[in-house]
């Protein structure tokens, strides 16, 4: 898999215009959501190099990361000339880079394209790192491909304009970042004031926050092992956004990720010997600033069955996980039978009120 190249802009019009014409192409297309679409596309828009440009709106928010959607971007890119040569521009947070991320990679066998996030957890996580994908059949990401933007850029400028769910959704996932780096970077997150935001430090933040994805991605492109540390958290945050969406009350990515990390931090304790006041910190956290995830013990046996299906775990009835024995010291390809996960979420609940 190719390496995609990351560019913190300083100036988002010029390094745009160095990755526009940096990837040969007969026509450009910007894949916005409805909210990018009023926010976001005028910025570029008005860019010359983008005047003849073609926008592709979607609808907003993951309940429209699924088939139906991917299908209607398929079918625009067809009615309007795109070709093997074409450019797509994702402008928007995750949801738009995993789903036109997923176009681009099979439209014509494959287009060029460009990430631009526009979401905290666009830039730290979703747009970074190749993978792209849909919802299906009531499952996170359980269709997709791995297939890397030539070029992702990073404006912090964007999230200016992020209300607070978004920005923390985001967040949740630097602080995964830096439980799986070191314990300089995790004390930096923990400290950081989220309710009165210094937006320079932000970007400093986000940058590091990259980093730490970037260097696992290059080591292990497709998941095969140490890539897996990324998945910390996901094991339970995935089945919590699944439980969520069937019950027709999604919640965002990084707050079911944040229930996660409780879970599987505590998990990283009992079976790993994660330290005690690290893990109170941790928790401290993440309860003042994400609150609790609405579940009851009668939604357990659903919970699990979701953990089931998630596409890390290797053979049927073992459930896969991340764990980590210290800040940073991550221990891949640990299991964990129905009563630790009960257990996990009894730990959740007691602990989060």
């Amino acid at each position: 898999m190719s390496m995609q190249e990351v560019v913190i802009c300083n100036q988002l019009e010029n390094d745009l215009k160095k990755a526009v014409t940096k990837s040969e192409h007969d026509k450009v297309f910007v894949l916005t959501d409805e909210h990018t679409h009023v926010f976001c596309f005028p910025i570029i828009c008005r860019f010359p190099f983008l005047k003849n440009a073609v926008e592709i709106c979607i609808g907003v928010e993951d309940v429209h990361k699924n088939l139906e959607t991917l299908a209607y971007v398929w079918t625009q890119l067809s009615l309007k000339g795109a070709t093997r040569r074409s450019l797509m521009i994702n402008l928007g947070g995750g949801m738009v880079t995993d789903l036109g991320g997923f176009a681009a990679a099979t439209f014509k066998r494959g287009i060029s394209m460009i990430n631009i996030p526009t979401t905290l957890l666009g830039m730290v996580d979703a747009s970074v790192g190749g993978k792209t994908g849909i919802n299906f059949n009531g499952l996170k990401n359980e269709i997709g491909a791995f297939a890397p933007a030539e070029s992702v850029l990073i404006d912090c400028g964007f999230l200016k304009s992020l209300d607070r769910e978004n920005l923390l959704s985001g967040y949740a996932e630097m602080l995964k970042h830096g439980l799986i780096s070191n314990a300089y970077h995790w004390s930096e997150l923990v400290g950081f004031d989220l309710n009165r935001i210094d937006y320079g430090c932000l970007q400093r933040l986000v940058g590091k926050s990259i980093e730490v994805k970037e260097q696992i991605v290059r080591q292990d492109p497709f998941e095969k092992g140490i890539r897996k540390a990324l998945n910390f958290g996901h094991t339970v945050g995935h089945a919590f956004e699944s439980l969520a969406l069937e019950n027709g009350r999604p919640i965002l990515h990084g707050y079911a990720v944040a229930a996660g990390m409780v879970c599987e931090l505590y998990y990283s304790h009992l079976r790993m010997g994660f330290p005690k006041e690290k893990l109170r910190q941790t928790l401290q956290f993440i309860k003042e600033n994400y609150g609790r995830v609405a579940f009851t013990c009668e939604d357990y046996e659903r919970l699990y069955a979701f953990m089931c299906h998630d596409k890390k775990n290797s053979a049927e009835g073992k459930v896969n996980f991340t764990l980590i024995s210290e800040v940073g010291d991550i221990h891949i390809n640990q299991t964990a039978t129905q009563d630790d996960i009960y257990d996990m979420l009894d730990f959740y609940s007691e602990t989060m009120g």
